[in-house]
């Protein structure tokens, strides 16, 4: 489960509550408080006696509404789906299929997708489909609608930028708002890139 709100005491403790009333027991808790923006954040991983995701979700909700949250539940079972999009090095592609082929990424990743073939070998060993979709600043506008088209095809619910150094139009970023996570550090502020 996932959650949001703005920050303030109490909210675990609710959070908890809406899990015990439901037979549930809390395994795994992150949560963070952004002093910035006043939002809290939390993600929990948490095991119920309760079979329907409704009526866990209902009852985690009466105890948190008074928060105002942005709430998702999703049984751990249902795995979300990820579009890889790499450029020529492939470290940071290295080590999402490494992890998820050993299982401590819980998601599906149904295609790779990248400007260059420089990983296609890697990427077809892992038993994923390779796209190769060249960008140039002509063919920008025909790649980036055809990576939406992928990502439609496959149900994507996310895309991850894994060292893929070309930089999204804004039109494809209002597209993929909030489904979009950038892992190459050279895009964070302490990074020269």
């Amino acid at each position: 489960m996932t959650m949001s709100c703005p920050d303030r005491p109490g909210i675990v403790r609710a959070l908890a509550e809406g899990v015990v009333s439901v037979g549930g027991n809390i395994v795994e808790n992150a949560q963070f408080s952004d002093p910035v923006t006043g939002t809290f954040c939390m993600r929990t991983h948490f095991e119920a006696d309760a079979e329907d995701v409704e009526v866990v979700r209902a009852a985690v909700l009466a105890q948190v509404a008074g928060f105002g949250p942005a709430l998702t539940l999703r049984p751990v079972e249902v795995r979300r789906r990820a579009l890889i999009m790499v450029s020529r090095f492939d470290h940071c592609l290295v080590d999402l299929l490494y992890r998820w082929q050993i299982g401590e990424l819980p998601l599906e990743i149904p295609v790779v997708v990248s400007n260059h073939e420089d990983c296609r070998e890697l990427v077809e060993r892992a038993g994923v489909e390779f796209v190769h979709l060249p960008v140039t600043a002509a063919s920008k506008p025909t790649a980036e609608a055809r990576l939406l088209e992928l990502v439609e095809a496959h149900r994507v619910d996310f895309v991850v930028l894994a060292r893929y150094m070309q930089v999204l139009s804004d039109e494809l970023c209002r597209e993929l708002s909030g489904r979009v996570i950038n892992i190459h550090h050279s895009f964070l502020p302490g990074f020269k890139g």
